[in-house]
């Protein structure tokens, strides 16, 4: 009993290296920053983290690939390094020698980044997944389209002028009216004046003054 104990458990693991390798097209690297991180709080990467990472992947699989009940065992892991960094591949429920494509790998970690994240007190850019990009907050979609704003800052400046340039035509046109207005009244007004019409004496009204004088 404990020779196939120990056969089945030399297996696995002779399995979990030739699947796990990074020159594998379904493997992905990971690398940890956690005293970048967490400073003095920084806690020791260990059998037992390890272990949580494997959890939390076989967790997020089974989210996106819900026909499938992913286990630990499913997420196989190799070249740690003392710097926390390591390879990892996952393997088919249904054949454990076959790897899941990376469309679903990446999707699963894209998707629930944030939750993986939580899981060790990380971010985006303590917890990196090589080739697999960062996750990014959805852009900002203003209720007016920029262009619209433009548009309607362009058209009140040329409504503006408009403006300008009728008031500044009525007010010249009165302006012109009342001056010939003016002009008509002080050259009536020099005509009443004594007969002296532009400034030159009247003879006509000298000459009836001294008839009526007779």
């Amino acid at each position: 009993m404990l020779e196939r104990v120990l056969v089945l458990v030399l297996a696995s693991a002779a399995l979990a290296q030739d699947l796990c390798r990074p020159d594998a097209p379904e493997a992905y690297k990971v690398r940890l920053s956690i005293k970048t991180a967490l400073g003095d709080e920084a806690y020791t990467w260990n059998d037992s983290e390890l272990f949580l990472f494997r959890a939390t992947l076989a967790f997020v699989m089974r989210n996106v690939l819900p026909d499938q009940q992913f286990e630990v065992s499913n997420i196989l892991v190799c070249n740690q390094t003392p710097r926390v960094s390591f390879w990892f591949v996952v393997t088919s429920v249904n054949n454990p020698n076959s790897l899941i494509e990376k469309q679903y790998v990446e999707s699963a970690i894209r998707k629930y980044r944030y939750r993986i994240n939580s899981a060790f007190l990380l971010t985006d850019q303590t917890l990196e997944f090589l080739g697999i990009p960062p996750t990014l907050a959805a852009p900002v979609v203003p209720g007016t389209p920029p262009w619209l704003i433009a548009f309607g800052v362009v058209m009140g400046i040329v409504g503006a002028g408009i403006v300008y340039f009728l008031v500044s035509a009525v007010v010249q046109r009165k302006r012109k009216k009342n001056e010939k207005t003016l002009g008509e009244d002080d050259e009536a007004r020099t005509v009443s004046e004594n007969g002296n019409v532009d400034g030159i004496y009247n003879r006509s009204f000298s000459d009836e003054e001294k008839v009526t004088e007779m």
